[in-house]
């Protein structure tokens, strides 16, 4: 519940709203049979998620009546296959990679395991305060790694090269 500046001491700024700053505070129980009952039915909620990812595309929306919308933000499976992109001819090896995707809700307020940036925090609270000035944090790759590939070159030369930042490693709020 909310509580009035003045009645906690604190001096109330006299310029316009939108200028004036705030608090927010979150206070967890001290009891720890309260914990264990919000941790179950946290993990109740979670069992009942029902989604199909490998059904589910985000780009397009297909698949979404299958697909449970309140998921965080989290890493995806994404396998991209050289072969299906038509590039089996140029590259020899590998045939494909894991490359996955990120996807997901970025909640207010962003904990620790949603691996937000301070900046995603900060946007949060604009947008949890007035929508119209920010959208919200954005789900995006927060680690990636590279991938090694063998492939033909212009001019037939068999060619070995690393691509940085082809992998997603870990997926958070920004």
């Amino acid at each position: 519940h909310s509580l009035e500046p003045h009645d906690l001491g604190i001096v109330c700024w006299k310029e316009a709203e939108e200028f004036q700053p705030f608090m927010l505070a979150y206070f967890k129980t001290a009891h720890k049979r309260a914990r264990l009952r919000t941790k179950r039915a946290a993990r109740r909620k979670q069992q009942k998620t029902h989604y199909n990812h490998h059904s589910y595309n985000p780009y397009t929306g297909a698949g979404l009546d299958r697909y449970n919308t309140e998921i965080n933000c989290q890493r995806w499976t994404l396998y991209v296959s050289f072969r299906d992109l038509g590039w089996q001819d140029w590259i020899i090896a590998p045939d494909g990679y894991g490359a996955y995707y990120c996807y997901g809700r970025c909640y207010f307020p962003l904990n620790a395991h949603m691996n937000a940036t301070n900046h995603a925090i900060v946007q949060a609270l604009v947008h949890f305060t007035n929508p119209t000035m920010a959208p919200k944090p954005c789900c995006a790759p927060t680690q990636l790694s590279a991938i090694t590939v063998l492939y033909f070159d212009d001019n037939s030369n068999v060619i070995l090269k690393k691509y940085k930042n082809m992998v997603v490693k870990s997926c958070g709020c920004h």
